[in-house]
């Protein structure tokens, strides 16, 4: 990964877009694109499209969301604290005693999540209060000041830094999923690069985080002829991780390809035997019922999209503090444009009956 590379997924870290709200961030994404696309889209929702032309007939799209967890201003109370809801799946045990940053209409509002101190808790009760339970202080005097810096359906996300830990570990809020439109982009900058035949379509989709509610307005609009779906997906290698739900992977172990549900075994097979092509290690993934990507709305998309889930290894997922390997992030992008390279020898996408 090179300085513009870094620098490209650092300021998509760095740009909050909670769900319903993501235009700064896509912003970000198609000033990068654009460099590299011979056309850029978006839709009235605010999907972006980065778009590669071949020469040859297939058609694939590279997706991830853009879009991240997070929490919205349900109410202002007369005290002037904030009452708030969840934007997606936030969890209510890591947002207590948080610094959050409220996004106005006249910019941000700096808030901290109330954590009652742990003097004047009951020691015998070890509840979390739901998020709805939880509030916001911004330090206003009364729900009159309050409400002239804030109002009702205003997003927050938490104010967290950006990470390096040790062996090349990066720790931020929001991989899931700037790591996947990071790679998406990446890939179409490396397949102009290699001169791919296909059509290669860059996605950066809206709202997944609240029903992968984007990428079936993109499914029915590109109808291209195979999706790969960039997102994260848990590394189970920490100490935590429940033994019954353990999945075997593990950072620094390549890229995720997963199998089953919505995972077309024709892609399965092709982007893994791209990555052996390619020299790159991959992880396997079972996925009995839903992946729970984008994947799962491309797949049954107009007549049914040949579609694949690829993830990247994540530890400590909807929490403030998500962990990547950056060389399996760097391998990510590059599998992707060598299938995208190969495409044309795969298709059609289709099971042999």
């Amino acid at each position: 990964m090179d300085e513009d590379q870094q620098a490209f997924l650092e300021a998509l870290l760095g740009t909050a877009t909670p769900s319903g709200y993501e235009t700064a961030g896509q912003r970000v994404w198609i000033d990068y694109v654009s460099e590299y696309a011979d056309e850029v889209r978006t839709d009235d929702y605010g999907n972006a499209v980065a778009v590669l032309e071949g020469d040859a007939d297939t058609e694939i799209a590279l997706a991830g969301h853009g879009d991240e967890i997070g929490f919205i201003v349900r109410d202002i109370t007369d005290d002037g604290f904030l009452r708030i809801e969840r934007i997606g799946g936030s969890d209510s045990t890591v947002s207590r005693g948080q610094q959050v940053t409220i996004h106005t209409a006249d910019g941000v509002v700096d808030g901290v999540v109330g954590q009652t101190a742990i003097h004047l808790r009951d020691p015998d009760d070890d509840s979390v209060p739901d998020v709805s339970e939880q509030h916001v202080d911004i330090g206003a005097e009364d729900g009159d000041e309050a409400s002239d810096l804030v109002d009702r359906g205003d997003p927050i996300t938490f104010d967290q830094t950006i990470s390096e830990l040790q062996n090349g570990l990066l720790s931020a809020r929001g991989m899931d999923n700037r790591i996947g439109i990071w790679a998406a982009a990446e890939c179409l900058r490396r397949a102009a690069e290699r001169g791919t035949e296909a059509t290669v379509y860059a996605v950066s989709t809206v709202q997944e985080e609240i029903g992968v509610q984007g990428a079936k307005m993109v499914g029915f609009d590109l109808d291209p002829d195979a999706a790969v779906v960039v997102d994260v997906t848990h590394a189970t290698d920490q100490p935590d991780s429940p033994g019954n739900k353990s999945n075997g992977i593990a950072l620094g172990d390549g890229p995720v390809v997963a199998r089953g549900s919505a995972n077309h075994p024709v892609l399965v097979d092709a982007v893994r035997e791209s990555a052996g092509a390619e020299d790159i290690d991959v992880q396997l993934q079972a996925t009995g019922i839903r992946t729970g990507t984008d994947a799962d709305a491309f797949y049954t998309s107009r007549g049914g999209i040949p579609s694949l889930n690829v993830g990247l290894p994540n530890r400590y997922m909807h929490t403030p503090v998500e962990v990547i390997d950056q060389a399996d992030l760097d391998a990510l992008a590059d599998l992707l444009a060598g299938f995208a390279e190969r495409a044309p020898s795969f298709a059609p996408f289709s099971v042999d009956i």
